[in-house]
């Protein structure tokens, strides 16, 4: 005869009770385990920092020229150099983070407030409404987006204030469409339906109720759009569309250092070095946003 106690459960081992009640990482401890989006994170605030305290850190300004002094080497006094007309590199490479931050950061705020309205009220209304707006998003779809701000900037003029414009206008699509993406999946879940049959008035259950849960695909897109409009200011300030001179963004920089690369190469090293470590960090930190808020992702370790 058996004992009884050959039929009672087994006690959980310590292995199994670990595995069955470890609690799941949240988005910042997935973040954290993700080493590329701390890099990514360390270099943005870095950045942020010199952008914000680094022309106080020398004696000159960014438009200050002294013809003796052009074209030096980087030295104790001039750290990354001069340029042709004798004025400091450093300061204006830090001043031009100034504006390349700036474009990139305005870019991202005006996405945020365009594309996501429209790509709401499309998502959310259906039918007519949706074909008619995201009909009108696929038109511009169809134009290269970099043409389409050339374009733009010609129309304007060169300026800081018409590379937000143009900025603005062109940059929303993406934001647009994931956002309208979203709103189509979340219109038929319970919680709205439910909003409805009481009566909730619709901005109420869009805005309050539909959007939050769209918080991390919209972050994640801001992220990566910060680099990419650097990169288009950078590229319109090379061919001369940008910011006006005496102003220096790390575009301008670049197109002054290119024609004098070949006998002062330190002209153009530090401007494309500001332009490519930004936008790596901007990457690192965007992927790693985008593997931390999916909740069925895993982090790459």
């Amino acid at each position: 005869m058996r004992a009884v106690d050959d039929f009672l459960p087994l006690a959980p081992t310590a292995v199994a009770t670990e595995t069955a009640y470890r609690p799941r990482p949240n988005a910042w401890q997935r973040l954290k385990e993700n080493k590329l989006a701390l890099v990514g994170l360390f270099i943005i605030i870095c950045m942020l920092l010199l952008a914000i305290v680094g022309p106080w850190l020398s004696p000159y300004t960014y438009a200050d020229q002294n013809l003796a002094q052009a074209n030096q080497g980087p030295s104790s006094e001039h750290w990354f150099g001069t340029d042709t007309l004798g004025r400091d590199l450093y300061v204006r490479v830090v001043y031009g983070a100034r504006i390349s931050l700036a474009v990139g950061f305005v870019a991202a705020a005006i996405n945020l407030v365009i594309g996501v309205i429209y790509g709401s009220v499309a998502g959310f209304f259906g039918g007519k409404v949706d074909r008619l707006m995201m009909g009108f998003v696929d038109i511009l779809y169809g134009i290269p987006l970099l043409l389409y701000v050339i374009l733009l900037m010609v129309v304007l003029s060169p300026g800081l204030t018409s590379i937000f414009i143009a900025l603005g206008i062109a940059y929303w699509l993406t934001m647009a469409r994931i956002v309208r993406s979203q709103i189509v999946t979340l219109k038929n879940e319970e919680y709205v339906l439910a909003a409805r049959s009481m009566g909730v008035p619709a901005w109420r259950i869009l805005f309050r109720h539909m959007l939050p849960n769209c918080v991390g695909p919209i972050i994640i897109t801001m992220t990566l759009a910060i680099p990419e409009a650097i990169f288009t200011e950078a590229f319109l300030s090379f061919i001369g569309l940008g910011v006006n001179a005496p102003m220096a963004s790390w575009g301008v920089l670049a197109a002054e250092g290119i024609n004098s690369m070949r006998s002062y190469p330190f002209q153009l090293i530090a401007p494309a070095l500001a332009i490519g470590i930004t936008m790596l960090g901007f990457t690192f930190f965007g992927d790693g946003l985008r593997n931390a808020l999916d909740p069925k992702g895993e982090v790459k370790r």
